[in-house]
């Protein structure tokens, strides 16, 4: 019985033995399992981490070379509005140059028809002259003063002749000036003619120059717009853009020299003309991107229409600015200053004194604009004003 008893708990020592083997056995191949499941996950992690951040390189890199070729189609469209903006300018003289020449030409062409009657009727008086000259017998002096039959009639006769010759002298010398003029007034006509056929090959270049220019920028405009902006790059940009615009009727603000004839617009609220006529397509203090707000309005209409200065005053600023194209500035005094945006063409240059209602540009859409029309400004020291306050 003793030895039966010994012998089992011999055999459940020997089990115990072996079972703490194997649990000391199974939990190292545990171990083993995960930090080898533990490495697996590592360099998936690592390798997942490395994708991650070659794609971020590489967008980057794309978002890189967008913003470079957003810049170049950006810096070309400022290349095409100029381009414009110099062929419109040419084009709207050579127009001017070629109304002259009609209405001169029209002058003329009366002038001439005036001349040629007056030759008809000084030509006519000539033959009448002559025919009376005729019938008095082609008597000279000499034959008069030795036919003594009738002195009383010699003495009429010579001073009927004297008369008739006197008229005839000072209507020969009338004719001679009609005909000099005539022949002047012909010499301007055809003149006239060969400048006006040569201004309307001019302008019929120029026209087609333009709209050449015109595709041109409606590509790159195309091509701008197909780079695709998120909501936050357009406020950015539009943020860039207006700083920039700050930043230079500042600068203007700065070196304007206030002049004595200039008083500002501070007395002129509801007195002045609209620089243009058209719809107002953006009212000042409108929404236009985010927290950013319209700082004047923009006036639809067509291409080409005359834009004039509100009141007198200086140009300060005649150039192409980034987000407004074709843009002029114009200083009224006592801090008031106009902006006009989105030009085809600039008429004045910085310096020139400028009129109430004098063309200083012609509308477009200059500066990336899809349509085109005028962005108006009135700011005073600096801060943006509404313009309806003053224009009516």
């Amino acid at each position: 019985m003793f030895l039966v008893r010994y012998t089992e708990l011999k055999v459940a020592k020997i089990f115990k033995a072996f079972g703490l083997v194997g649990l000391c056995l199974s939990i190292y191949s545990l171990s083993a399992f995960s930090q080898n499941a533990n490495t697996k996950n590592s360099d998936k992690t690592n390798q997942k981490l490395n994708e991650i951040q070659q794609a971020i390189s590489q967008q980057k890199q794309a978002l890189t070379t967008t913003n470079i070729k957003i810049s170049d189609l950006e810096q070309q469209l400022k290349t095409d509005d100029i381009a414009i903006g110099k062929i419109a300018k040419s084009l709207q003289k050579t127009t001017t140059e070629l109304n002259v020449s009609k209405k001169k030409l029209a002058q003329l062409a009366v002038e001439k028809q005036q001349l040629e009657t007056d030759k008809k009727q000084q030509e006519q008086i000539l033959a009448k002259q002559l025919r009376a000259a005729y019938s008095t017998g082609h008597h000279d002096y000499l034959k008069l003063i030795l036919n003594q039959e009738n002195p009383a009639s010699v003495q009429r006769t010579i001073t009927h002749y004297q008369y008739l010759n006197k008229a005839r002298i000072n209507e020969i010398e009338t004719f001679k000036v009609t005909i000099t003029k005539l022949e002047e007034v012909t010499r301007q006509q055809q003149q006239q003619t060969l400048q006006l056929t040569q201004l309307t090959q001019e302008q019929h270049q120029q026209k087609q120059i333009l709209e050449l220019s015109k595709v041109k920028q409606k590509q790159t405009l195309k091509a701008l717009n197909n780079k695709r902006l998120t909501e936050q790059d357009k406020l950015a940009k539009l943020e860039q853009e207006e700083a920039s615009i700050v930043a230079l009727l500042k600068r203007m603000a700065a070196e304007a020299r206030a002049a004595e004839n200039l008083k500002g617009l501070s007395k002129l609220k509801r007195k002045l003309t609209w620089p243009v006529k058209g719809k107002i397509q953006h009212s000042f203090g409108t929404r236009k991107q985010g927290y950013l707000k319209w700082k004047g309005v923009f006036l639809s209409t067509p291409i080409g229409r005359q834009v004039k200065t509100i009141h007198s005053g200086t140009i300060l600023f005649s150039d192409w600015l980034k987000g407004y194209g074709l843009v002029t500035v114009v200083d009224h005094g006592d801090g008031y200053m106009s902006l006009y945006g989105h030009n085809q063409a600039l008429l004045k240059s910085v310096g020139d004194r400028v009129e109430a209602g004098e063309p200083i540009a012609l509308t477009g859409q200059s500066g990336g604009q899809s349509q085109s029309g005028l962005y108006f400004e009135i700011r005073h020291a600096g801060i943006a004003k509404n313009p309806k306050l003053w224009c009516r």
